[in-house]
């Protein structure tokens, strides 16, 4: 029945002349960074689903760029913020927003290893930040959109065995002159 559901929403949105374009494949790696300049501005995941309860794989995702930066923006590649099966809070240090994320997929453990890539122009701040609610539910597709003028600068995610996928919230902020 789930898959059926999926089937019928990925048929919806192809219908509306929208074109999924998945960064990666299931059990690949992740490495997305949106254009210098930009930063991102949706995310959406989709998992496989299977008709088997106990059988799960990776994760295919999707995101959006949109213009952010002043030219010369200077970014960095965090370090892997967590380890498989763990919990991670990461926000990128203040006045920073994110351009990226990559990710390495473990078979063993059926999870990912995260970093993000973080920049930041001189002269802009950022103000009025927030944390969303969780944006998605285990093994469901999910598309998350960055408020309009905010930009995102952090991620939580927590990571659950039974159902091999992860629950995620997103933290965002409003840029301002500094």
């Amino acid at each position: 029945m789930r898959t059926a559901g999926l089937f019928l929403l990925l048929t919806g949105i192809l219908a509306n002349g929208q074109e999924l374009h998945w960064e990666n494949g299931y059990d690949q790696s992740l490495e997305f960074k949106c254009p210098a300049g930009q930063s991102i501005s949706y995310i959406k995941m989709f998992p496989c689903i299977t008709n088997k309860p106990s059988q799960h794989d990776d994760r295919m995702w999707e995101f959006g760029c949109k213009n952010t930066f002043d030219s010369g923006a200077d970014c960095f590649l965090s370090p892997y913020v967590n380890d498989s099966d763990q919990t991670f809070t990461y926000e990128c240090p203040p006045h920073h927003i994110i351009r990226g994320m990559s990710s390495y997929h473990s078979n063993k453990h059926e999870d990912c290893r995260w970093q993000f890539y973080c920049c930041r122009s001189s002269g802009q701040c950022t103000a009025n930040c927030e944390w969303t609610t969780d944006v998605n539910c285990f093994d469901e597709f999910f598309h998350w959109t960055v408020p309009n003028q905010n930009y995102l600068v952090g991620a939580e995610s927590y990571h659950e065995n039974k159902h091999e996928n992860r629950r995620w919230k997103y933290k965002y902020c409003s840029k301002v002159q500094c």
